[in-house]
Parts: C-alpha cells; sequence; structure tokens
C-alpha cells in the first residue's frame, strides 16, 4: 500500500506580491517531481485542499493510516517534505514519532485525521 503525497497546485503561497502564475503551490509541485520520491511515496497533484489561508499546503494519506495536512511551505521545503513522507509510508498506523519528523512536520502540521478503518 502506497502513501500518496497530495500536493495543493493552485496555493498562491504567503508572499502577497509573488505573481499569481506560476503558483507557488505549482513550484512546489515541480520540485517535488523533479526528486527522487521515497520508497513507498506516490506524489499526486490536487487543485485545491482548503488550506488557503495557510500558503502552499500538502497531504499526506494511505488507506489504514493517519492522514495529515501541511501548510505554509515552499519550494525550497521539498527534501524536509519527502524525508518526512517516506518516514510516514514506512509507519505501519501513519505516526511518526514527533522527533523523527522533520521540524516543518513538526511545527506546521494543520490537521491530523484518523483512518476509516
Amino acid at each position: 500500500m502506497r502513501a500518496i503525497l497530495h500536493v495543493c497546485t493552485t496555493c498562491r503561497g504567503i508572499d502577497p506580491e509573488a505573481p499569481l502564475e506560476p503558483r507557488p503551490g505549482a513550484q512546489l509541485h515541480d520540485a517535488l517531481s523533479l526528486s527522487d520520491l521515497p520508497e513507498g511515496v506516490e506524489l499526486r497533484p490536487v487543485e485545491c485542499l482548503s488550506a488557503c489561508s495557510m500558503g502552499c499546503s500538502v497531504a499526506l494519506s494511505a488507506p489504514g493510516k493517519w492522514s495529515y495536512v501541511y501548510g505554509r511551505l515552499t519550494p525550497d521545503d521539498a527534501a524536509d517534505i519527502l524525508t518526512g513522507a517516506g518516514a510516514y509510508a514506512a509507519a505501519p498506523d501513519g505516526l511518526v514519532p514527533w522527533r523523527e519528523r522533520p521540524a516543518i512536520f513538526r511545527k506546521q502540521s494543520l490537521a491530523r485525521i484518523p483512518p476509516q478503518e
């Protein structure tokens, strides 16, 4: 079972002076897609994660695991996002010990959603 890293491609970021095109969320997706994905992680663009006031956002989900939404991200965070996604994919329930998460995943979590099963 693969973990899905959803990236909002319509996010406008947190810089009000940033140009509308290309959107910062699309730039974040591009930065992630140019990197090697961790084992067990699939990258998927999405049009909105409804975290618009929180800058660029991503979500991690997998069947039977807790899901997470993270915000206030930039393309410069791509390496840390992938590190966190890899740890999430390796965790049987999606619960990565707090100290093992990248700092952006410890400090910029917007939501944690319980598994449906």
